[in-house]
């Protein structure tokens, strides 16, 4: 105690990047019944846990000497739980090879075990689709000694495997029906240029797989040019068709309508009651329950989601809800989302520029409750300290557009002007920065602005995010337009400078 009896403050320091770098992750939730499940760095290392939907001590479901890789990283799900089968499907690589094999352990956690014996030794797998009422998985084997991928069908209960087709450039698992008869593959040639083909079995279990949309390319001549389509999330419809995400309407992404009546003609879906304003693309699409799906949008680096329901007669999608993209769900970055059916609600991973990822399930008769099931937090940092950003989109030298995003210290640290200035220019390059916590530039980013920075971050071309010619701008490019002219650097700081007036305002 001091003279006057008051407790003196704690000396101010110098903020440590430690700090910055303490924050853990908890990302890939999955909501069963009244379990949530997730993955998370909780003992220093990612693994896999499990606690009660409304809260409780974490439980560890794996042993501590493995450690799982960053979701973020790896294709397809790092995880399910069968719960009818009492058991979880996990994708475990040797010491971070990612060689992923899949692995099965008990519901209540334990040590892993080869779900299909020594059978993909040879490959490196990943987990497309799952379905946990009939136990039965869609994975995809990339071979590690030649150019070489094949489907499977993967049965846990009998621990048998269906091949479904093999190719060299994917053959990925799209999109499944309800009765397990027929699948969506997809091989992809480069970013937006993608074949798709439709595996069937008939009542006798006599299977066929046959080309459904595109141009393979062991049928093309030399140069031929095949125009872009960039088709995913494929999903079966009632009215024999396939409703899927695709550039083929609108660069930066929209609904489309295959029917499946052997023409190879897709039909634009129209989408009304979006809210969001500013530029970026629609990223994915989602099956909930009927005539119902969630859509995702990626807008200037920020996540919204929506849900709505299909007209098929029509080729109309109508969002009614917005799950995240305002309110506490706002101004930051979704790293997943799962929909549990039997209860209506969504568990997701969410985080913003200054907040690390945390836990919601998302309630409510429209969806309009987001309940937060972890406190996360930078260590030692008010987060009133830490920037939120602001846009900082420019106009480059030839009229592009180029999105960015400008971070200031707080007002609050008061650093006096000028702000000496840091341009953050992410690789890839086809890449975005965006308000993450959980990508590792964003805690650099941090760091810098309490020390006194201003931190400019653009999305030049070739960045994810601003639609598919955007992304396209960097092939066979790699240091023509896309290069840091004059004119682009003036550009770059006309939009810092205006920005930071209006942070001084």
């Amino acid at each position: 105690m001091s003279e006057t009896g008051m407790t003196p403050s704690m000396p101010q320091r110098a903020p440590r990047v430690e700090a910055l770098l303490s924050a853990r992750l908890f990302v890939s939730p999955q909501l069963v019944g009244q379990r949530l499940y997730f993955i998370s760095n909780l003992s220093g290392r990612l693994s896999l846990y499990v606690m009660d939907a409304e809260g409780s001590v974490p439980e560890p479901l794996l042993p501590p000497d493995l450690a799982l890789q960053n979701p973020s990283l790896m294709g397809g799900q790092p995880y399910y739980v069968f719960p009818r089968l009492g058991s979880i499907l996990v994708m475990v690589d040797q010491n971070g090879d990612e060689n992923y094999q899949p692995m099965l352990i008990p519901i209540d956690g334990g040590f892993p075990e080869p779900a299909f014996g020594d059978r993909f030794a040879d490959d490196r797998v990943e987990c497309m689709h799952c379905d946990p009422e009939r136990d039965i998985a869609y994975v995809v084997a990339g071979g590690r000694h030649a150019q070489r991928f094949r489907a499977y069908q993967a049965d846990l209960a009998t621990r048998t495997l269906r091949e479904l087709g093999e190719s060299r450039w994917g053959c990925y698992v799209d999109g499944v029906d309800e009765e397990h008869t027929r699948a969506i593959m997809l091989d992809q040639y480069t970013t937006g240029d993608h074949a798709l083909y439709l595996w069937s079995r008939d009542a006798d279990g006599n299977a066929s797989r046959a080309l459904l949309y595109g141009t393979p390319l062991e049928e093309r001549t030399k140069g031929q040019t095949v125009p872009l389509n960039s088709i995913f999330n494929c999903h079966f419809t009632p009215g024999s068709g396939v409703l899927c995400v695709t550039a083929l309407f609108d660069d930066a992404y929209s609904l489309g309508y295959l029917p499946l009546n052997g023409q190879r003609r897709m039909e634009p879906v129209a989408v009304s009651g979006t809210v969001h304003q500013g530029a970026g693309e629609l990223v994915g699409l989602h099956h909930l329950d009927g005539d119902r799906y969630s859509v995702e949008y990626n807008i200037d680096g920020c996540s919204w989601l929506y849900t709505g329901r299909f007209d098929e007669a029509a080729r109309a999608m109508t969002l009614d809800t917005v799950v995240c993209g305002q309110g506490a769900l706002s101004d930051g970055v979704l790293d997943a989302v799962y929909y549990d059916k039997a209860t209506d609600r969504f568990a997701l991973s969410f985080c913003t520029a200054t907040a690390p990822t945390q836990l919601y399930i998302v309630d409510g008769p429209q969806h309009e409750t987001p309940l937060q099931r972890t406190r996360e937090r930078v260590l030692g940092i008010p987060r009133g300290d830490l920037s939120p950003g602001e846009d900082a989109s420019f106009t480059s030298f030839d009229g592009t557009r180029v999105s960015a995003r400008l971070y200031l210290p707080a007002s609050r640290l008061g650093f006096a002007e000028p702000r000496p200035l840091v341009y953050y220019i992410h690789g890839g390059p086809q890449g975005q920065e965006r308000p993450d916590f959980a990508w590792f530039s964003m805690p650099l980013i941090q760091y810098l602005t309490l020390n006194g920075f201003a931190v400019f971050v653009p999305n030049v071309r070739g960045s994810t995010g601003y639609g598919l010619a955007y992304t396209k701008r960097v092939d066979r490019d790699w240091g023509e337009t896309t290069a840091w002219t004059t004119s682009t650097l003036w550009a770059c700081w006309r939009a810092t400078a205006a920005s930071t007036r209006r942070g001084r305002a």
